[in-house]
């Protein structure tokens, strides 16, 4: 027995040792400014023994590792309208924090499964079931606002130092009762002892994901309020959350927060929300639009959303979002000149609205009617000048017309001033390619592996650009510079992690 005890000491030892020799993952860098600097500015200190314990900079990599493991697995919604939509409830709810929006990254979970989760680094995930199961857009605010509290009061950090110092009491409880059951215990006290100190341990982190859950609500509501959403929302949607599984614990959010809804956390949460200036329901037209566009690009093949659509405007459910689901839905089952025309109607209607015009020049595209498309997007171009969906589809219409060399401007006069996403610093670099700049193809595709956070590869990358012929001085200048910011980087990294 005494043998088993200095294995099991051996094995947490060796643990500990390795996880502390592994080396975090390289932090992506930013495009258009210094490493350092750029990467710390998106990480504000507050200050709390957490961020001490756990700096920002370290949060911000965890989170960072987590949405590139989900990308790459093909877990993410990656839809540049979507993707526009939620940033932008998100960074106006974050914008009321004392640390404000910057920094802040909400993207979409492609699972119809109602949850959401914020993650280290000020990443907030919600899931494709949860917008498409929200009836407001206070409500699907609500949600952003409590996972952005969580953000802001540095919850994440907190809850990772507490769960490792009661895995290290747990740890010290279990090893202290193998050692008494060696010196002269029976075998029965020995399991006891360990299931008791796992007991405590639990017993310790649902507490404390009480506290953390009513804090993020309160500070929740706060942003709800002064963002111009409806307060009660988020008593609502818990309510709602309730009902849908027919139990009182219904709504876990995922990974890193659990912790159940109960009557008094709805009461609570009303009783807070009566506190502010009551709201009326403010959802916008793009609210309707964006879980329409979410319930079809997420559902299953199998699903005929068409049908489902028919049946609904057939019923009398003729709102924004249903005939924009059923023109999205018919073109994606192959009749996009049928949801041109849908799409036609709908922006005459409303003819502010730049997701419609995104709408109909996609469509007009599927359809063939190229000419007409691009007619569209020169016009929504115009209207909403530095509009990442408006841009970004232009250039992939540009693209499938053969004007790649357009689409290739186009593309970089938007992201030297928008922060693109992976996504579409790959189509940047493809533009180039299909351009025939093969030195910006190449020095565009070191920027994605940036992104990714592959700095060895990026290097690789801007090594090929530079060989390649036809460079024009600025060009060679450029790359050269970002060669070298790289490498210094690198080797600072590399030299932290040695000692």
């Amino acid at each position: 027995m005494r043998a088993f005890v200095w294995i099991v000491l051996a094995a947490f030892l060796n643990a500990a040792v390795a996880t502390a020799a592994v080396p975090p993952p390289l932090p992506p860098i930013p495009l258009t400014t210094d490493l350092p600097s750029a990467i710390d500015s998106q990480l504000p200190a507050l200050g709390s023994a957490a961020s001490v314990a756990l700096p920002k900079s370290e949060q911000f990599q965890i989170g960072y590792t987590m949405m590139l493991q989900m990308r790459a697995a093909h877990q993410l919604v990656e839809d540049p309208e979507v993707e526009e939509y939620l940033t932008e409830i998100g960074k106006r709810l974050a914008a009321q924090s004392a640390q404000g929006a910057s920094g802040f990254h909400y993207l979409c979970v492609d699972t119809p499964v109602v949850n959401s989760f914020a993650a280290p680094g000020n990443f907030v995930f919600i899931n494709s079931g949860l917008i498409v199961f929200t009836q407001t857009e206070s409500e699907l605010a609500a949600v952003m606002a409590h996972e952005t509290a969580h953000e802001t009061q540095n919850h994440i950090a907190r809850k990772l130092l507490n769960a490792h110092k009661a895995n290290m009491e747990s740890l010290a409880t279990m090893l202290a009762t193998i050692l008494l059951g060696a010196v002269g215990g029976s075998g029965q006290a020995i399991e006891g002892g360990i299931v008791a100190s796992q007991g405590l341990a639990a017993q310790e982190q649902i507490d404390y994901s009480r506290s953390v859950e009513e804090e993020a609500d309160r500070v929740g509501i706060e942003y709800l309020a002064a963002a111009g959403f409806d307060p009660q929302a988020m008593a609502d949607i818990f309510q709602k959350m309730m009902r849908l599984e027919g139990i009182q614990d219904s709504w876990v959010p995922a990974v890193l927060i659990d912790h159940p809804i109960t009557v008094d956390r709805i009461a609570q949460a009303r009783a807070r929300a009566a506190q502010f200036p009551p709201a009326p329901d403010t959802s916008s037209p793009d609210y309707y639009i964006i879980k329409a566009r979410v319930r079809v690009l997420t559902a299953p093949s199998s699903d005929n959303l068409v049908r489902y659509y028919a049946n609904r405007i057939a019923r009398g459910h003729r709102d924004l979002g249903d005939e924009y689901g059923y023109a999205l839905a018919l073109e994606r089952a192959g009749q996009a000149g049928r949801a041109v025309q849908l799409f036609g109607t709908l922006l005459r209607e409303h003819p502010d609205l730049h997701l419609l015009y995104v709408a109909l020049g996609h469509a007009q595209a599927a359809a063939g009617e190229m000419s007409a498309a691009l007619a569209t997007f020169e016009r929504a171009k115009r209207l909403f000048p530095l509009n990442v969906p408006v841009t970004v589809r232009y250039a992939q219409a540009l693209m499938q017309n053969g004007q790649n060399a357009q689409a290739h401007r186009m593309l970089l006069d938007l992201f030297n001033l928008v922060n693109p996403t992976p996504g579409q610093i790959e189509l940047t670099a493809r533009a180039a390619s299909a351009a025939g700049d093969l030195g910006d193809a190449y020095y565009y595709m070191g920027e994605y592996q940036l992104s990714q956070g592959n700095l060895p590869l990026a290097i690789k990358q801007y090594q090929i650009a530079l060989g390649m012929p036809h460079l024009n001085y600025v060009q060679r200048e450029r790359i050269s510079a970002r060669m070298k910011e790289v490498k210094d980087y690198l080797m600072q990294l590399r030299a932290r992690h040695s000692s």
